[in-house]
């Protein structure tokens, strides 16, 4: 065969770099063309929510007043009366350590907190809201190991008080008597909340809201109605945030 030509050589080689190019711009294009995994609205309007911590008035989120109708041991009226605010923060110093661990599936994003104490002054509660990194399905497998898997009945895994229960400041210095920790699905937020006496008495050991306000529980905390409280208060905070959760997410 005679040898090419060096015109035949380089229009050859110009086919190559032709195709070359004309390949390459098509994955080029390809690519910048396909769209990013869909966020569906119900996501979108999940993420939104992360943010009523900073968005929403202090006083949306924890009233100065609650009224518990009906509330009470034997559906007596309660009231309870807030008494502090805590600053907002990160979870490293509000959770003991064992409840830090079995919230980390979900991350922490920010911690707001308040206390009351009923219009008898007998009980104080440390209410507090929970906002997680995680999305749904972060949150609804922390929603699952707290129910079915049992974490939150378990005493090691108790909130603890804010500094604002004591007036001088200790938390450590109000027992926790009775709690309840809620991982919410429709929103990135656990609700929790912990009570205990005023005065310091410890109400001996530890029962959920759930346990000490059980028909017929005869210990100290379900007598003093403790576990009213802390079921009373943490209702009715959950009832405001999935409100607060509604609109934002009707406004995303």
């Amino acid at each position: 065969r005679p040898p090419r030509g060096p015109l035949r050589v380089a229009a050859a080689a110009l086919c190559v770099v032709l195709a070359a190019g004309l390949l390459g711009g098509a994955a080029v294009g390809t690519w910048l063309t396909t769209e990013p995994p869909e966020v569906t609205a119900a996501e979108r309007a999940f993420d939104e929510r992360r943010a009523m911590w900073r968005d929403l008035p202090v006083d949306d989120l924890f009233p100065p007043r609650i009224e518990g109708e009906g509330a009470g041991p034997g559906d007596a009226d309660r009231v309870w009366i807030r008494t502090g605010v805590a600053p907002d923060s990160g979870c490293a110093d509000v959770f003991d350590p064992a409840l830090l661990d079995a919230l980390t599936p979900a991350g922490c994003h920010r911690v707001v907190r308040a206390t009351y104490t009923d219009d008898t002054e007998t009980s104080v509660t440390t209410v507090g809201l929970l906002f997680t990194r995680g999305g749904p399905e972060e949150t609804r497998e922390l929603h699952r190991d707290f129910t079915d898997r049992g974490l939150g009945a378990r005493p090691d895994l108790m909130p603890r008080h804010h500094a604002g229960a004591d007036p001088d400041g200790d938390a450590g210095a109000v027992p926790r008597a009775t709690w309840t920790v809620r991982v919410l699905t429709d929103a990135p937020v656990v609700v929790y909340a912990v009570t205990g006496f005023a005065d310091g008495r410890s109400a001996g050991p530890p029962q959920t809201a759930a346990d000490a306000t059980a028909p017929d529980e005869s210990s100290v905390a379900a007598l003093a109605g403790l576990g009213h409280d802390t079921r009373g208060i943490a209702d009715r905070i959950e009832r405001r945030v999935r409100k607060a959760a509604d609109t934002a997410g009707e406004a995303a």
